[in-house]
């Protein structure tokens, strides 16, 4: 990685840790649930863009993770903290239940399955068998951690760089695991699985661990939500939410990590727009909005950005 890169880097690290002493409290819980969407966003783009497997069903997956440490914490007692990964293990085992039976199926009917599966979660969750545990229609409350004395911060600021911190994380292991020989076979088995399996890529097996990555991750990010909101409701968990996030994947960029942060803010900007307009007039305006994206960067923000860098720099140098 080049210096430039490091120092935008130490930029961007210096503003995330000065930002919650000179935002107040309702900039900070939104910049946090951008954070947060971020990682499910970054879920989508190892699903999609690197594995090439179309789902409109994460909605599913992270409404496991926001029940899940929920029920921990209500059940078993378990502290947020601990209850965490907790909730990204649910998440990766029904990632891979799920992703094993479909993943020799084909983009529609992958497409119309992953869609049937965000449309059954709410009634799942409603469903009398689950009420002890999920609530029932009335969902269930989740108990944020207070900031500890020792820290002088405030609740909204301690959950900032604890956002901060997982989504550092999780970053640093997708990155690891998309360079690594996982990420090789998921790309292989995206753009060439016939020949992929010739080679002794086990392709049903790649794509179930693509589904159980994405879920795990999707999870971690439903719980952060989840705790950020104090809050879980079945309804909250639509296809709609679903779209939403492949919607923040496509614009900042599928495939990259990077893009998965910038789709997240654009969808926090849109999401602003949309509130302080009427229905009527927020929805084509958030429709138009997302057309002359894709006409003005139709591989997402992030490569349009590359591309302007890289121009800039050419320019540079020639001066």
């Amino acid at each position: 990685m080049s210096r430039s890169f490091w120092a935008i880097l130490s930029v961007l690290l210096v503003a995330a840790c000065v930002f919650p002493f000179i935002a107040e409290g309702y900039t900070i819980y939104v910049m946090t649930r951008v954070l947060a969407l971020a990682i499910a966003i970054a879920g989508v783009n190892i699903l999609t863009g690197v594995a090439g497997l179309f789902s409109i069903g994460q909605s599913a997956f992270f409404a496991l993770g926001a029940y899940a440490i929920g029920i921990a914490g209500q059940q078993a007692g378990l502290s947020p903290y601990t209850a965490l990964p907790f909730a990204a293990l649910v998440g990766g085992l029904a990632g891979f239940a799920f992703g094993w039976p479909v993943a020799r199926l084909g983009a529609v009917h992958l497409a119309l399955l992953t869609w049937g599966l965000a449309v059954s979660m709410p009634r799942l969750l409603k469903t009398d068998l689950f009420e002890p545990w999920t609530g029932g229609v009335q969902g269930i409350y989740l108990q944020r951690p207070a900031a500890p004395g020792w820290s002088g911060m405030g609740d909204d600021q301690w959950w900032w760089f604890i956002t901060l911190a997982v989504l550092a994380l999780v970053f640093w292991l997708l990155h690891n695991l998309i360079e690594s020989r996982i990420g090789r076979a998921l790309r292989a088995t995206r753009d060439e699985p016939l020949a992929a399996s010739s080679m002794g890529v086990q392709v049903t097996y790649y794509r179930a661990m693509a589904f159980a990555i994405s879920g795990s991750v999707t999870a971690v990010s439903g719980a952060l939500v989840g705790l950020l909101d104090d809050f879980a409701a079945p309804d909250t968990y639509s296809v709609f939410f679903s779209i939403t996030l492949l919607v923040g994947a496509v614009a900042g960029g599928i495939g990259s990590l990077r893009g998965a942060v910038v789709g997240a803010f654009l969808l926090a900007l849109l999401g602003r727009l949309s509130g302080e307009l009427s229905a009527i007039v927020a929805f084509p305006i958030y429709g138009f909005v997302l057309i002359g994206l894709i006409f003005l960067a139709p591989q997402g923000v992030t490569p349009q950005l590359d591309r302007l860098w890289a121009y800039l720099r050419r320019r540079w140098r020639q001066n």
